[in-house]
């Protein structure tokens, strides 16, 4: 069975064959200016669980890594934007979420340390002025629609437009322009996560063969349940037995390597949830036995929108654990395709097996993290994260299309 140590040798013996691989394929596609990628690590595999577009945890970074973090962000903006002097961040409206609001402080520190000068604000945040975050107070700007439509900031229009808004609810009046990134057509009222997964399988197939390894140790198995399957009981036997092929097929990959494990899998939303109405399946007869409470949880989506189509998605244990026995996953953050700052989400009332990405999870910066959590972060995690943001930016170019 193949453990991360063995992998971790050969990702640096192919150290250089990566980085010239890495190279052509970010010219062939637009890198995101940011996102974050989820990480689970069960020693014998590890993937990518959830690649958000509008990263909303900038908060959760060490101070050690603002100084590379700025400089990638002065190089994207650069090389992308040449002549931007302004950039102006579109939020959420969660205007009670200190945790949000301090992400956007240290998103706006970042972007000024950068060399910019930057401004916060939307419609939607016009009558409050200031918000507060953990740190201090934020100072909003006035937001407005010109004649044509264009987004502008006290009467000026911004040379880009940094939008930190997932746009679950549909899209925004004004952020429609070029000067927008990211795009927001990427935006989940659009975006799927299967049609991530499609667009990241090739590059780990890729990688993969140029490691000499199974792409099954880096990438989670998956399908799609489409059209509000849980309201009808005809749909519900079939995805049910679906479920148990599903788990069966991922049995039989672990007798064949040994591993003493019993699969399940994870139900979720295809588009973006922030960790709601996420369900964890041993076999098809919990899909049978759901209370209406929980099949109203399932398809409830952020801000009240309707779930449409679930995520079948192979589960991967963590075996990244504290002292304490709780679970822990790496949470990387990532400016022009380069993974440059992780944090440790940990979760003391949840199992190897759970969702932790739940009201009781903490959060640990790597510079507090131990060598533990920490070790993989350069080869495995590092590899992974980056190969998701390639991902982000193949399905850009085919929603751009």
């Amino acid at each position: 069975m193949l453990g991360l140590q063995s992998t971790k040798k050969r990702i640096e013996e192919k150290r250089e064959d990566i980085t010239a691989w890495m190279k052509v394929k970010r010219s062939e596609v637009a890198i995101p200016i940011y996102g974050s990628v989820d990480i689970r690590d069960a020693g014998w595999k590890v993937g990518v669980v959830d690649a958000n577009h509008f990263p909303a945890g900038f908060n959760n970074i060490s101070q050690h890594d603002f100084d590379e973090l700025a400089h990638l962000f002065a190089e994207h903006i650069h090389q992308n934007h040449p002549d931007c002097g302004w950039v102006h961040i579109f939020p959420e409206s969660h205007t009670r979420n200190q945790g949000y609001v301090e992400n956007i402080i240290t998103i706006k520190r970042l972007i000024e340390q950068a060399g910019f000068r930057c401004t916060v604000g939307s419609r939607d945040l016009d009558e409050f002025g200031t918000l507060h975050g953990i740190s201090g107070p934020l100072k909003l700007d006035l937001v407005q629609l010109d004649d044509n439509g264009e987004l502008n900031v006290d009467g000026q229009c911004p040379d880009l437009i940094l939008l930190n808004n997932d746009l679950t609810g549909g899209t925004i009046p004004g952020l429609q322009t070029t000067n927008v990134s990211p795009p927001a057509e990427m935006g989940w009222h659009v975006r799927r996560k299967s049609e991530h997964y499609a667009c990241l399988q090739p590059y780990v197939e890729e990688i993969a063969a140029l490691l000499d390894i199974d792409p099954w140790h880096m990438m989670p198995r998956w399908f799609v349940s489409e059209n509000k399957c849980l309201t009808e009981d005809a749909c519900r036997i079939k995805l049910a037995a679906e479920i148990d092929e599903f788990l069966a097929s991922i049995q039989t990959k672990y007798d064949e390597l040994g591993i003493e494990e019993k699969p399940f899998a994870v139900m979720k939303n295809d588009s973006g949830t922030y960790g709601l109405g996420i369900l964890i399946l041993e076999s098809g007869d919990a899909i049978l036995n759901l209370s209406n409470r929980k099949i109203n949880k399932l398809r409830y989506a952020k801000g009240g929108s309707d779930v449409e189509n679930f995520l079948i998605q192979e589960g991967i244990p963590t075996n990244m654990i504290t002292e304490d026995g709780a679970p822990v996953e790496p949470v990387g953050y990532l400016v022009g395709g380069e993974a440059a700052a992780w944090f440790y989400r940990i979760n003391p009332k949840k199992s190897a097996r759970d969702n932790l990405n739940s009201p009781s999870a903490i959060f640990t910066s790597a510079s507090e993290a131990t060598q533990r959590y920490g070790e993989h972060s350069e080869t495995w995690h590092a590899l992974l994260a980056e190969l998701s943001m390639l991902a982000m930016g193949a399905e850009a170019a085919l929603r751009g299309k």
